[in-house]
């Protein structure tokens, strides 16, 4: 599973012109799944992102999480995350998760997020949607779950 995670001032999510989710500030998480994850790599990612210490303390170091701040979590599918383009112009997708996999996984994500008593708002899996956000610092990561960590 592999998450890029965006510390926002704000951020929304957008499906037919209808606001799906919204935040102020917290994280944007887009979120992709593999063929090979399971329930465990969600709870590691959960775990993971809502305890960066990514928020400015009163030092102004990045010394506090999420839960921390008490600030909201926007997640949205991204199965473009696993798109491979080392070959060819066309990325090729084989990596991703079946869609039904993919969006049990993504579900599950999010209800082990919301069991945080954080806000977690969402976007529609499958949807063609338009997000926007403002980045806060930019402070943009890459979290993978173990099992799908890049070796290099």
């Amino acid at each position: 599973m592999r998450a890029v995670v965006q510390r926002v001032s704000q951020a929304k999510v957008e499906v037919d012109a209808t606001v799906s989710g919204e935040i102020g500030p917290g994280l944007l998480v887009l979120l992709g799944v593999t063929k090979s994850d399971t329930s465990s790599d969600a709870d590691f990612l959960v775990e993971k992102i809502t305890n960066l210490r990514i928020f400015p303390d009163d030092a102004g170091k990045m010394n506090r999480s999420l839960l921390d701040t008490g600030g909201a979590l926007l997640v949205v599918s991204q199965f473009t995350l696993y798109g491979d383009c080392r070959k060819g112009r066309r990325p090729s997708f084989d990596s991703a998760a079946p869609a039904e996999q993919a969006r049990a996984l993504y579900e599950y994500f999010v209800s082990v997020a919301r069991g945080t008593g954080m806000k977690v708002e969402t976007g529609v899996f499958q949807a063609d949607m338009a997000v926007s956000l403002v980045n806060d610092g930019p402070v943009t990561l890459i979290v993978d779950s173990p099992t799908n960590a890049n070796p290099n």
